[in-house]
């Protein structure tokens, strides 16, 4: 059993949102110090009202009283005020932390983890359920502690005030209490729903801008359309879900109120009657109960938005739990997988004649059918090797495993004599250089894609050398701003340019193992002779390792590797290979390399 499956399962990381808040005592503290101050003055308005009645009672000046009452009240606001504003500043600040750790937790996921999860679903991880934490912020730190503390000390002077009336008030709102946990129950379930069909829909539209050439030519746009609006349907049947239970939190809550004002009211009468309380004191146990519905119905819908925030928290954690792929390949002493390094170190390699050797390799991408069936091969430390074989014999599979974007299930991959499961993964990187087949460039300017990954800055001069390599620095001159243009977005470059611009880039490494999977599919006979021509010169000092489909590329190769259904059937010169490989013999003469063609057509 490989090591890595031998470890135990590493704990299900918590994002501890409240605690990362509180920490940030820059804003929390003071947030927290003006909250109370302002509930100090609110709870202190209704004593001073007192002393107004009862000063136009007893026919005293009441204009201090006033005063008071008007400071404490505008105190009150701009302090709530200031401690939103520092709450939110520092519910941002948590925000923008937890996105940063999301982003580079997901780039650092093993690329089938990825694509299990989908780049959709990902980006509402970043997105909106990192956004709905706010709510757990906002209502965890200060609002909910400053509602229980408002509805205590609010309790508390009403007893102090007239434990009788008291009584009535807290048994009508127990019950009204009651009615609303029914409805909160279920509001967790309903917004982890709607997150989860937030997500299928984000996924599933950004699979259909992904392909959005493809839909315009199938004339799929109304097919389509239709699918994304399924999962909008589910999402806004989820929202209207919780909505449901959410509206009935207010509406119970003004009902306790009623009718414990109806019975205050009537219940004052006895108590007025006979000397127990004053109507001063009547008169501030009414402002109590009007300002107690405020702070109980934030206390309930609170813990209904808390529902919200905690099922975003939970999907978060669902992504940080997966396995990054740096953890199923760290020898002691590996230094951080998202360190950058470039690829001059080859002392770090065993030395040895073979750049890449294939050793009784296993690999399944759905646990069934091999893509790589005891696969064994081995491409020399100089010259090209070109993979070839029919569609789906296994080529891109091998140069995935060599890269260690898969994990081999049996056998061993061996880059420069060192089993890619012992090489640290950003420094077998930084051996290894690799071109895929949609030739991918990030959204960024010529310049940003040419020194992708460097540690270390290169001068204008090597790039426009590369890009003169690859036949791209006359293109790249007519670009608006030159290497400082953006391409990602517009059509600022062709698809065989933007093919060049990425093998540019390889040119601009030295690293010992260059991958290049179909380089030419999009190049016309002028630039493939230019392929070839850089192709040739990375190979005087490196292993270039092609998968080819075109005879041409083939036939430049010093070593041939034929496969078929994942194993590797034969391997030599492209004259050797023709009087004894059949099928490399049928591939040949029907030049497609990557169909199969029946023998004799």
């Amino acid at each position: 059993m490989p090591a890595e499956q031998m470890r135990s399962k590493p704990p299900r990381p918590r994002l501890r949102v409240l605690r990362q808040v509180v920490l940030d005592g820059r804003n929390t503290v003071p947030a927290v110090l003006l909250a109370l101050a302002a509930t100090g003055a609110t709870l202190a308005v209704p004593l001073v009202v007192r002393r107004v009645v009862n000063g136009f009672a007893e026919h005293r000046a009441v204009t201090g009283s006033v005063m008071l009452m008007t400071t404490l009240a505008l105190f009150g606001a701009v302090a709530s005020a200031l401690s939103s504003f520092l709450l939110a500043r520092a519910g941002e600040s948590m925000v923008l932390s937890v996105r940063q750790r999301v982003v580079a937790h997901a780039l650092r996921l093993p690329l089938p983890g990825a694509r299990r999860l989908g780049s959709g679903e990902l980006v509402a991880r970043v997105t909106s359920d990192s956004s709905q934490l706010r709510s757990v912020v906002d209502i965890g730190v200060t609002q909910l502690p400053m509602a229980a503390l408002t509805v205590s000390a609010t309790l508390i002077i009403m007893g102090l005030l007239d434990w009788v009336l008291l009584l009535i008030v807290v048994g009508t709102f127990t019950v009204a209490g009651l009615a609303i946990a029914v409805f909160i129950k279920g509001i967790r379930h309903s917004t982890a729903a709607q997150q989860e069909a937030i997500g299928e829909l984000a996924q599933r539209f950004t699979s259909a801008l992904g392909a959005l050439a493809t839909v315009k030519a199938c004339r799929a746009e109304t097919q389509v359309t239709d699918a994304i609006a399924g999962d909008a349907t589910n999402a806004a049947g989820s929202a209207v879900s919780a909505a449901r239970r959410q509206a009935f939190v207010t509406p119970i809550m003004g009902l306790g109120q009623q009718l414990a004002l109806i019975g205050v009211v009537l219940g004052s009468g006895a108590r007025l009657a006979s000397g127990a309380l004053s109507v001063a004191g009547f008169a501030a146990f009414l402002l109590y109960l009007l300002q107690l519905v405020a702070p109980l119905t934030l206390v309930a819908n609170g813990a209904s938005r808390l529902q919200l925030g905690f099922a975003a928290q939970s999907r978060i954690e669902d992504v940080l739990a997966e396995e990054r792929e740096d953890a199923v390949s760290s020898p002691e002493g590996e230094a951080d997988a998202g360190a950058t390094s470039d690829a001059g170190a080859a002392g770090a390699a065993h030395p040895g004649g073979t750049a890449v050797e294939f050793d009784q390799v296993v690999f399944s991408h759905d646990g069934e059918h091999r893509a790589a069936d005891a696969l064994s091969f081995t491409v020399p430390r100089r010259g090209v090797t070109a993979l070839v074989g029919p569609s789906g014999a296994g080529k891109t599979t091998a140069l995935n495993l060599v890269e260690r974007f898969l994990v081999p299930g049996g056998g061993a991959v061996r880059v420069l004599g060192r089993d890619t499961g012992r090489w640290p993964l950003h420094e077998l990187r930084a051996h290894v250089a690799y071109l895929d087949q949609a030739f991918t460039l990030l959204e960024g300017t010529v310049r940003e894609n040419l020194l992708l990954g460097r540690a270390t800055s290169v001068d204008d001069d090597a790039l426009w050398t590369a890009l003169a390599a690859v036949g791209l620095d006359e293109a790249v001159e007519r670009l608006p701003q030159g290497l400082d243009t953006t391409v990602g977005r517009g059509d600022d470059l062709s698809g065989g340019q933007r093919q060049r611009l990425a093998l540019a880039r390889v040119l601009l490494t030295d690293a010992s193992v260059v991958l290049l999977d179909e380089p030419t599919s999009q190049l016309d006979s002028i630039n493939e002779n230019r392929l070839r021509e850089v192709v040739d010169r990375l190979s005087r000092d490196r292993a270039v390792v092609v998968v080819a489909h075109r005879i041409s590329t083939v036939r430049q190769a010093h070593h041939i590797v034929v496969l078929d259904e994942g194993r590797c059937l034969d391997a030599g010169t492209h004259d050797e290979l023709l009087d004894r490989c059949g099928t490399y013999a049928e591939l040949v003469r029907g030049q497609r390399l990557g169909l199969r063609v029946t023998a004799g057509v």
